[in-house]
């Protein structure tokens, strides 16, 4: 028996290094994939939170009601981050943007005090921030509300967009690598076949037989996945060379959960394919094998 299994290592070497080698690449795709989904999601969170909302403040205001109504606002629940902007802050703001300054002509700064916030992604819908621009109204201290409709539908449109074909992507992908997966896995344990077989005719045992190539299946699943996550962590350390900017977008926890699934998956279906074969071949006649 151990001469048996010697030998079908030394058979099952060349079909064990391919099927590594395919499980690898169709792994290395998946990461791909979804390392783009991941920095899809990132992109969409970033632009988001650069969306910005303008509240006017009324002329007539104090200094007493415009720190009253910044605690208010602090505490809404959409608020992220706020800058209270000044007449004299506004006005330079204006002249940035190479526009010529009135103040010369009608002799004063004709700009409001104003409240520049950024709210959370999830309330940057334009129904959310029509609301928000609705509730502020309301408020006698505060005398106009503007954000930038457009650009917020156009945003939201394109990411939809975006994350969808990714998810189209991600899904069509992930079926092709388990169909990929197991048609390596099974092309590999054909070579097996007739080891499989023969050592049923000297009476060993389903477990028995099927133990040490669960076993190596485990191994190998876990070292396709290893090498793929090495691959993709290459991928991307080249990519943010190139691009510093992708460094921004990297979510650590959601690639380490990337990973974590490329592990499981070349595991599990290595294995399910590797086990499925071994039956298959077990209820097969002799005959039936050539």
């Amino acid at each position: 028996m151990a001469q048996t299994s010697k030998a079908a290592a030394r058979r099952g070497k060349p079909s064990y290094i391919m099927s590594i080698i395919g499980v690898t690449l169709v792994l290395f795709l998946l990461g791909i994939v979804g390392w783009l989904l991941i920095n899809g999601t990132k992109l969409g969170d970033y632009f988001r939170s650069n969306i910005e909302v303008r509240a006017y403040l009324n002329d007539n205001i104090t200094s007493a009601d415009s720190t009253a109504l910044l605690q208010e606002l602090a505490a809404k629940p959409y608020m992220k981050s706020y800058d209270f902007v000044n007449k004299e802050e506004a006005r330079k703001l204006y002249q940035s943007q190479e526009n010529e300054f009135p103040d010369s002509v009608i002799g004063y700064n004709p700009l409001p005090n104003a409240v520049f916030f950024r709210v959370k992604k999830e309330y940057v819908q334009v129904d959310s921030l029509e609301k928000i621009r609705q509730e502020l109204k309301g408020n006698h201290l505060i005398s106009g509300v503007l954000y930038p409709r457009d650009t917020v539908e156009n945003l939201n449109k394109n990411l939809e967009r975006l994350s969808l074909a990714l998810l189209i992507i991600a899904i069509v992908i992930a079926v092709s690598v388990i169909f990929l997966i197991d048609n390596t896995i099974r092309l590999a344990m054909f070579s097996n076949r007739f080891l499989i077989k023969t050592m049923q005719m000297v009476g060993a045992t389903r477990w028995f037989i099927a133990k040490p190539l669960n076993i190596r299946a485990v191994i190998n699943g876990a070292i396709s996945a290893a090498i793929a996550i090495v691959l993709v962590l290459l991928l991307i350390s080249t990519a943010q060379n190139y691009w510093p900017d992708l460094a921004a977008l990297r979510d650590t926890k959601m690639l380490i959960l990337l990973f974590v699934v490329l592990l499981i998956l070349g595991i599990s279906i290595t294995l399910f394919s590797t086990y499925r074969s071994v039956l298959k071949y077990l209820r097969m006649k002799l005959d039936e094998l050539y």
